[in-house]
């Protein structure tokens, strides 16, 4: 039993082999990990820096579903947001401040599945970071561990939020911030209004933009203020400045999903649809048309038709059904069925005829 005692001399070569052998870690990098199947991988921070670097812009678009996140997947988006908006466009809220987080979980797994290659970003819901620097870094591990987002984004520039901020990039998480427009703070703002329309307001949009930047956020979103203000914060910054209604002097901008593609048309809608926003498209009336269309042909009897009446029985079949259901005394049905397989196939008739002109 010498071989368990005493030591076997392996040559360098052979120990090497074996400890490629077996080891789980590809030679080539640092963690094993799966490797993507596909040449487009997640756009990472280092991506994002370089392109702010070389003065490219960077667009950002708001997701809270699976085939949202698709979509911007396919556009080729950089970063996909998932926003606490969602409280207003899908849960038809007045306001950001409902939204749970664990609602916003829901969200930010379904976008996860979707969007593979955009930077996903999870906004922490109203009341999920405020209270304690612990609490803001529970909520922001959650929306990565659960949510499956990249980073986190955070509203305001007050200290007790730039100091949640600092103690997120602390606990190894990104953090964009949120500054001008806070709708989280509307009960102190009175409301959805712009931000820095005078001096000491737009001197405290850079200012706090400043402030989150040392903080460690890699990045700042300017909403709903003047364009030489934004400007100005671009300017004195050394991140990405990411605008929504903020004017063209930002690094890259922000909208809203359902905003830009027009989807909707219902009246609370209409009132919460910001001025800034452009509709690229009137996604709500093509699909207002649809549905219309949908029950007007459900109405008059012509869908589905035969050619969305797929499954078939061969005449045997039918006569053998039609044999048991009189046998069950269930004659009416045993007639109904008949009917039915008379009136499709008379319909198909003419395809059938056509088809083989």
């Amino acid at each position: 039993m010498a071989f368990l005692t005493k030591p076997s001399k392996i040559s360098p070569l052979a120990r090497v082999c074996l400890s490629r052998c077996m080891s789980h870690v590809p030679e080539n990098t640092v963690y094993g990990g799966p490797t993507p199947q596909t040449a487009d991988r997640r756009v990472t921070l280092n991506q994002l820096k370089q392109k702010y670097k070389k003065g490219e812009p960077i667009t950002v678009v708001t997701a809270y579903d699976y085939p949202s996140a698709v979509h911007l997947d396919i556009a080729g988006i950089d970063i996909c947001l998932v926003g606490d908006s969602a409280s207003m466009v899908v849960h038809g809220h007045d306001t950001t401040l409902p939204i749970s987080l664990e609602e916003m979980l829901v969200h930010c797994r379904a976008v996860a599945r979707g969007a593979k290659r955009p930077l996903l970003v999870g906004d922490l819901p109203f009341g999920t970071y405020e209270t304690s620097t612990s609490q803001a870094v529970d909520t922001a591990v959650k929306v990565l561990r659960e949510g499956g987002m990249d980073a986190i984004k955070l509203e305001g520039g007050s200290p007790s939020r730039i100091t949640a901020a600092k103690a997120i990039v602390e606990a190894g998480i990104a953090v964009i911030g949120h500054v001008g427009l806070t709708p989280q703070a509307i009960s102190v703002l009175g409301g959805f209004r712009p931000q820095g329309k005078n001096v000491s307001s737009a001197i405290k949009v850079v200012e706090t933009a400043m402030a989150l930047q040392e903080a460690g956020c890699f990045s700042v979103v300017l909403e709903c203020v003047p364009a030489p203000v934004a400007a100005a914060a671009t300017s004195a910054l050394r991140i990405p400045t990411i605008g929504i209604g903020a004017g063209p002097f930002c690094s890259g901008q922000v909208l809203v999903y359902h905003d830009l593609l027009g989807m909707l048309q219902h009246p609370h809608h209409a009132k919460v649809t910001p001025k800034f926003c452009k509709q690229y498209a009137c996604v709500g009336d093509v699909i207002k048309k649809a549905l219309s269309e949908y029950k007007e042909e459900v109405n008059n009897g012509s869908f589905p038709g035969p050619s969305h009446t797929p499954y078939k029985m061969n005449p045997d079949d039918v006569n053998g059904f039609f044999n048991e259901l009189e046998k069950l005394g269930l004659n009416k049905a045993a007639s109904a069925a008949t009917a039915a397989a008379e009136k499709m196939n008379t319909a198909q008739r003419p395809d059938t005829e056509t088809s083989q002109k």
